[in-house]
């Protein structure tokens, strides 16, 4: 993204040096061959990237006078056309809007009408279709707390910490369901400990029940369910160093320090996280392609999800 916002503001072709100058993120000229190869891969990663995704990356030079190519995103070719709906398009997004208020997510449905409309597009969520909108996600307690939290209704449910080796038995008043950075959660007001809490779906045991009579409570006026859910998984920062075999975990190295090769050849990177299971869950994915080296609770989280999908493949 900053490369993009860099290439984005200038007419000109930059140079890759200015580029790695300017664009925060690569590895830094401090005079050795060691740095320089770092910052050549990851451009050229990035590069690629950006390429496959769609970006219009042109290559050239502003002037005779310039020793090397460079680069820049034409403006024109990058920017989506005006925003052109049917009556019926309208009509879809209307109904999209009315589905994601009575999920509690009347922010963004709200912050995404306002730029429709600022666009021209006559979008009515008030308009009356013979249809009535459903939600689903991955997760298989989404459609059980998304109808708890549309009707007020009280939720029991079974839900295992990561650090715990049962799951506990929690009543919530359910106030809405969110998802935030790619996961779902619930958030509500713990029955049990009097207080608000936020429980990410995948970590559901079983199946959850409402009980009581349809609109039983009523949320937080002011209520932001995002920024609850962010507040709640602020952590404190750790760092994590493993290694990765050259050319491979490119979506890891997109958010990673470079310290250098190992002595079997191996790219040692260094990454910083404040969900550790989140970044654990990654790791496994990449399999025998990355090996943590530190801290130790990492690695062992890493190989207890590998050994549990082994297992999982023997079974099968």
């Amino acid at each position: 993204m900053n490369l993009v916002i860099a290439l984005l503001g200038t007419r000109q072709y930059v140079s890759a040096a200015k580029i790695r100058a300017t664009v925060p993120g690569y590895e830094p000229d401090d005079g050795t061959d060691r740095a320089d190869e770092a910052f050549k891969r990851m451009f050229e990663r990035d590069k690629a990237e950006l390429r496959e995704i769609g970006v219009p990356l042109e290559t050239g030079r502003t002037s005779v006078f310039d020793t090397e190519d460079g680069y820049r995103i034409a403006r024109a070719d990058y920017e989506l056309p005006d925003i052109t709906l049917t009556g019926e398009e309208a009509a879809a997004l209307g109904l999209a809007l009315r589905l994601w208020q009575s999920a509690q997510l009347a922010g963004a449905a709200q912050s995404a009408l306002v730029k429709l409309r600022a666009a021209g597009v006559d979008v009515d969520p008030g308009r009356v279709l013979p249809i009535q909108p459903r939600l689903d996600a991955g997760e298989p307690a989404f459609e059980a707390c998304y109808a708890a939290a549309r009707d007020r209704r009280v939720l029991t449910f079974d839900y295992r910490r990561p650090d715990e080796q049962r799951p506990a038995r929690r009543r919530v008043q359910p106030w809405g369901v969110v998802a935030w950075h790619g996961r779902w959660y619930l958030v509500g007001h713990d029955l049990d400990r009097a207080a608000p809490r936020v429980f990410r779906l995948s970590r559901v045991v079983g199946a959850p029940k409402a009980s009581g009579p349809a609109g039983a409570f009523a949320p937080p006026a002011d209520l932001d369910l995002a920024s609850v859910v962010a507040r709640s998984e602020q952590r404190e920062e750790q760092v994590v160093v493993v290694r990765a075999r050259p050319g491979t975990a490119i979506g890891l190295r997109r958010h990673a320090t470079v310290l250098g090769r190992s002595d079997d050849g191996d790219d040692r990177l260094e990454l910083r996280t404040t969900s550790p299971w989140a970044l654990a869950d990654e790791l496994a994915a990449y399999g025998a392609d990355v090996l943590v080296e530190s801290p130790p609770r990492m690695r062992d989280a890493v190989v207890e999800r590998l050994t549990r999908l082994a297992g999982l493949a023997e079974g099968a």
